[in-house]
């Protein structure tokens, strides 16, 4: 390998962009192939690159008590294209990260058409990158090219995994009737760039909330294909119909949940169930139906959308829809610093890994690009530690539930958002001030603060940074 020939990266989802910009701010030429305008997808409406397709949701930003808001923090310490762009377009939505979508992804494109290490090729790659590209990160996400996805299948003897994942329908701002709706975050949480009442809020009594229950499993939904038909749902991306389906009160405890937010119009009476609305553009004119992901036919979405109080009027700038998801068994096929085993030339990133997210796919595609940038410089980039969000998440992509097949249970691989769950436990459980045990919510968010506490000093101590000095009462 010569350090003047280019990486290459497939695909410009968000995982692809962050992967390039990693390769570029090391110094290195980066060609990034992205097939939109030339080939377009069932999801993708313009040819920006990071185009959000489903929410505008980076999801919570809260470092202390949230792992997403962490991995936000980890990926912003190491220079992140993907969270700077965020930060600049963000839009309020309480105490979560969301972004204005098209001022995002143009920011994101822009960036890096005018990095000079920064080569765009607007072309398919319908098949395994040519043998010459001796270093290749592939992060098409979940809509693989066909002829690639037959490829890697071919290096790997083993057949991709494949999940559907839904969008969410977006309202125009000026036909919601406010009347009956009311702007407040859930238990009036401000977030980044919001003010506590973020979210639009349209309540519904329980008979509303039945017959809304009733239309949902009734509606006509798409049909599937006949290589459709088994291919499951990813828990975290279900259709609100398929929701429904699991037991009348499922929204009610899920999407749908009333708690923490008051109606104005009639501060007395407390909603059975409420749909909340977040801001989608800077503007403020577009607002997205938060969870409700669906595979009802658009018609049918009109029809029974406009049956919850405040969206009688509602017209929609689009409609929620369903694509198919791919996704590796990466435990067995990647190795640590996210190579094809069978074929270390290349490198995964993103959704194909088996994270599940924005933020997660990004920041997978940030350390393919760290990890790829490090070998063409003929440097040993260390592993990140188990106890960071970044290194928990690589952790359950490369290595998760492989010893249970090894020992003959079944396959248990699935997508997975970024969670506390993935962390190593503690050495000792947090205590009160006093030496007593804590309880209860006191406990959890005292587990949670340790971990966060630990995962940035070490995530100081893995890029050399010098740790911060005790407080003067500590070091006494």
């Amino acid at each position: 390998m010569s350090g003047s020939d280019p990486i290459h990266v497939v695909g410009g989802g968000l995982a692809g962009s962050e992967a390039a910009w990693q390769i570029a701010e090391a110094g290195l030429p980066v060609v990034l192939h992205e097939m939109r305008p030339l080939r377009g997808t069932e999801a993708h409406q313009t040819q920006n690159l990071a185009e959000l397709v489903c929410s505008n949701s980076f999801r919570s930003d809260d470092a202390e008590l949230n792992a997403v808001g962490l991995l936000h923090q980890e990926m912003r310490r190491l220079g992140s294209l993907i969270m700077r762009s965020g930060d600049a377009h963000q839009v309020p939505a309480g105490g979560a990260l969301a972004v204005d979508r098209e001022g995002f992804s143009h920011a994101v494109t822009v960036a890096l058409e005018a990095h000079p290490n920064v080569t765009i090729a607007r072309e398919e790659i319908d098949g395994l990158p040519p043998a010459s590209w001796d270093s290749v990160i592939v992060a098409t996400g979940p809509l693989t090219a066909p002829g690639l996805a037959e490829g890697i299948r071919g290096l790997t003897g083993a057949e991709s995994l494949a999940f559907f994942d839904a969008i969410a329908p977006i309202v125009h701002r000026d036909s919601i009737d406010m009347g009956k709706a009311w702007f407040q975050s859930r238990y009036d949480k401000a977030g980044p760039g919001g003010t506590g009442a973020d979210y639009i809020n349209c309540p519904l009594d329980r008979e509303q909330y039945a017959a809304f229950i009733t239309a949902l499993i009734e509606g006509e939904k798409t049909s599937f294909k006949e290589w459709e038909a088994s291919t499951p749902y990813f828990d975290g991306c279900l259709p609100i119909e398929v929701m429904a389906e699991r037991g009348p009160e499922t929204l009610r405890h899920g999407p749908m949940k009333p708690f923490g937010l008051t109606n104005p119009h009639n501060p007395t009476v407390k909603a059975y169930a409420i749909v909340q609305l977040r801001q989608d553009n800077a503007l403020g004119t577009l607002y997205n139906m938060v969870g409700f992901q669906t595979k009802l036919r658009h018609a049918e979405q009109v029809r029974i959308f406009r049956t919850i109080p405040g969206l009688e009027n509602a017209e929609f700038a689009r409609l929620g829809g369903l694509h198919r998801n791919t996704y590796l068994d990466s435990p067995r096929l990647l190795d640590a610093t996210l190579r094809l085993r069978a074929a270390p030339r290349l490198r995964f990133a993103g959704q194909i890994t088996g994270c599940e997210g924005y933020v997660e796919s990004a920041a997978i595609g940030l350390m393919a690009g760290r990890f790829a940038a490090a070998e063409r410089q003929g440097r040993t980039l260390e592993p990140l530690p188990v106890t960071t969000a970044l290194g928990a998440l690589i952790g359950h992509i490369t290595g998760g539930h492989v010893s249970a097949e090894e020992a003959g249970t079944p396959r248990s691989f699935q997508p997975m958002n970024v969670n506390f769950g993935l962390f190593p436990p503690l050495d000792r459980a947090p205590k009160a001030p006093d030496g007593k045990r804590l309880r209860g919510t006191e406990k959890a968010q005292a587990k949670k603060r340790a971990m966060t506490d630990r995962a940035r000093a070490d995530l100081g101590a893995w890029l050399g940074e010098e740790p911060a000095p005790l407080p003067a009462e500590a070091a006494e």
